[in-house]
């Protein structure tokens, strides 16, 4: 049986999660609680000792990264499912998209996100709580960065972050108004992963993210959206505790 340890259906958790409904395969999820920073525990800390979601347990071994657990799905647990494009070139372009999103896309919106949201939880903790959390996060960037969300994000890395955000809602929209899907034709893990950062944008970022200035970015996330496995995700997995 396969486990999946992950946040709900939002940002890096949602790449395997949906992965997993769209190939059809049996796994036991295991919601873990941001809230509650269920990560940081130690009982979770005995899985990935790095204290970050998701993380993937398939017959005792454990895999970590989110695309790297997509990729290790389709590899380990074929199916008539098929998330990656036929041919080599086809799958070289789908990973120069996974790793685009991965070191690029991801972060500027992550660091909008932390601002907006996880601020919240870091600012409604007592110095003594705080301190507490802080010393249980194994990768010190990471405690850096609930330092930064505690006491707010210096304006300038905020401008920066958004500066990308805008290039990079324009590298999307510029390619799905020619294409359907990110690469080779057809659905594969390019639109997975990057659809696990881009959905919502319409509504938290809606001044870049609009029908009449990104038609093609919206369109395909419309279409991703509509999807089966997309749909049966969101009805069965809670979005937030």
């Amino acid at each position: 049986m396969l486990t999946l340890y992950s946040f709900g259906p939002g940002a890096n958790s949602m790449k395997p999660t949906l992965a997993l409904y769209e190939k059809g395969l049996e796994f036991e999820h295991k919601l873990l609680n941001p809230a509650k920073f269920e990560h940081h525990s130690e009982w979770y800390k005995a899985i990935n000792p790095r204290g970050q979601v998701p993380a993937l347990a398939d017959d005792g071994k454990i895999i970590t990264e989110s695309t790297v657990i997509c990729e290790y799905l389709e590899d380990a647990h074929p199916t008539e499912v098929k998330l990656r494009p036929a041919s080599h070139y086809d799958t070289a372009m789908m990973r120069i998209w996974t790793k685009w999103v991965d070191e690029y896309f991801c972060w500027c919106v992550s660091t909008i996100g932390w601002e907006r949201h996880v601020s919240k939880m870091a600012r409604a903790l007592s110095d003594e709580e705080f301190e507490a959390h802080v010393q249980k996060i194994p990768i010190p960037e990471q405690q850096v960065k609930w330092r930064r969300a505690r006491d707010g994000f210096p304006q300038e890395e905020l401008d920066d972050a958004m500066a990308k955000i805008r290039i990079s809602v324009k590298r999307l929209d510029d390619h799905l108004r020619d294409n359907e899907w990110l690469a080779g034709g057809v659905y594969s893990l390019a639109d997975i992963c990057n659809f696990a950062i881009a959905n919502g944008m319409q509504h938290g970022f809606a001044e870049q993210v609009n029908e009449a200035d990104t038609p093609g970015l919206v369109r395909w996330i419309d279409q991703i959206n509509a999807r089966p496995a997309v749909k049966a995700m969101f009805a069965n997995v809670p979005r937030e505790f």
